[in-house]
């Protein structure tokens, strides 16, 4: 057995949590520069946003209807995570986090009254955290998937399925009628592991939802669209085939993009930009005890804005493969002096590090001056437990400039962000009597 738990409305729900206020209205997160909408509320689906929205299409809303539109605030959501996905991990034995607010749990076939325990899980964890969430319960993760919409749309959505199973929904109490009927209403696009692709293919075929996704015989399936959608047709007809990833897979590449605040058509805040792109690119890879053979850097200028288009881009070798912020940050520098062209409004830009290769595997260069691929591992660890005890950017290479986060013109727009309530000391709230 398998249980998947998932947080509602994640993003919303963590602003919740310290903004009681919120309850009831209608909240949208938006994505980096405040560009467009990454979570709504209920209330705010109610209100027709979509997902992926632009703001500008939602200012009306906050006039009209009261729209909460606030700016993401990654650092509270990742900590309120790590809270939720501890708690989780007390429903069973094995625990793969599939992503920011999802966890898969397994070995379960031995836990006493199953339901019982996931309803007081979940208690906990709204207890304790303050984040709602579903369980689904089911002899294989794609089922689990289900069963978790399913209690998500019973809770959401009342009288769309029976009530009992709203917010934990287990696929082993399910009567057959009832299972069959939940595939029936599923669409196969809709299922975990087919994408829009494959699921235009199989409409074409007449397979629509998931109960004709079930009912497909394996070779046929293997033989047009390989051993991956076998799987899923394996999964739904309740055959476990998906194994818990205790350890996530190793990168095949790194990358540190963003939108810019606002156009930029100068040299000195790109290479400001790239710099601190590479910077945090670095640490990410330090985290897995990587090193980089090869960095990209590029930059382009925005498909919607008029004006001419520009889109850069190059390639450089690292020999030796490092992880030495200095060395990737210089890489960065030399790729954007190469692809810079002035007179372009540029929009975004990003550094990305790959031909990834663990520490163990890597082949210095004997031949090499003495000064070149030099052991900077110590320094680097330094830089690293300094910027994480006093924050982001308190140690950094000078090419990423001086100014502060205001001041850089090139820095993300947050302009609605709540404060990092859980991680900035300077920031936690205070009550006064």
């Amino acid at each position: 057995m398998y249980a998947l738990i998932d947080g509602n409305n994640f993003y919303v729900s963590c602003e919740r949590v310290f903004r009681p206020s919120l309850q009831g209205l209608p909240v949208v997160v938006l994505s980096n520069n405040d560009g467009c909408a990454i979570a709504r509320s209920d209330e705010a689906k109610a209100l027709g946003v979509k997902m992926g929205q632009p703001f500008f299409q939602l200012q009306h809303l906050v006039e009209l209807k009261g729209l909460v539109c606030l700016s993401a605030n990654f650092e509270l959501y990742g900590d309120m995570s790590d809270r939720m996905m501890t708690l989780a991990a007390g429903l069973g034995p094995r625990q793969e986090i599939y992503s920011i607010d999802e966890s898969f749990i397994g070995d379960l076939a031995g836990v006493r009254d199953l339901n019982r325990r996931a309803w007081a899980v979940r208690a906990r964890i709204l207890q304790w955290v303050g984040i709602p969430c579903c369980i689904g319960l089911a002899p294989t993760k794609t089922l689990a998937k289900l069963c978790n919409h399913v209690a998500k749309d019973s809770e959401r959505k009342p009288g769309s399925y029976p009530p009992e199973l709203a917010r934990v929904c287990n696929w082993q109490e399910m009567p057959r009628a009832l299972r069959e009927d939940v595939l029936r209403r599923t669409m196969a696009g809709d299922v975990w592991g087919i994408g829009r692709r494959i699921a235009v293919q199989l409409a074409e075929r007449g397979v629509v939802t998931a109960l004709d996704v079930s009912r497909m015989p394996g070779p046929m399936v293997r033989s047009n669209w390989g051993v991956v959608l076998e799987r899923t047709v394996r999964e739904l007809q309740g055959i476990s085939c998906i194994p818990m990833e205790l350890a996530p897979p190793p990168k095949k590449q790194i990358a540190c993009t963003r939108s810019f605040g606002h156009g930029i058509n100068e040299l000195e805040p790109l290479l400001e930009a790239v710099s601190e792109f590479a910077t945090r690119a670095a640490e990410k890879l330090r985290k897995q005890d990587l090193r980089a053979g090869a960095l990209h850097v590029f930059a382009h200028t925005s498909p919607f804005r008029p004006g001419p288009r520009f889109y850069g881009q190059t390639t450089t070798q690292l020999v030796p493969p490092t992880s030495d912020t200095k060395a990737l940050v210089r890489a960065a520098l030399g790729g954007m002096h190469s692809i810079y062209q002035p007179g372009f409004r540029l929009a975004k830009a990003g550094v990305m590090l790959m031909d990834l290769a663990e520490s163990r595997h890597e082949q210095h260069d004997l031949l090499a001056a003495a000064d070149v691929g030099r052991d900077q591992s110590r320094l680097m660890e330094a830089m690293d437990r300094v910027n994480g005890r006093f924050g982001k950017g308190t140690v950094h290479v000078a090419s990423t400039g001086f100014a502060s986060q205001d001041e850089a013109g090139w820095r993300m727009r947050q302009e609605r962000r709540t404060p990092r309530y859980t991680t900035n000391i300077d920031e936690i709230p205070i009550a006064r009597c």
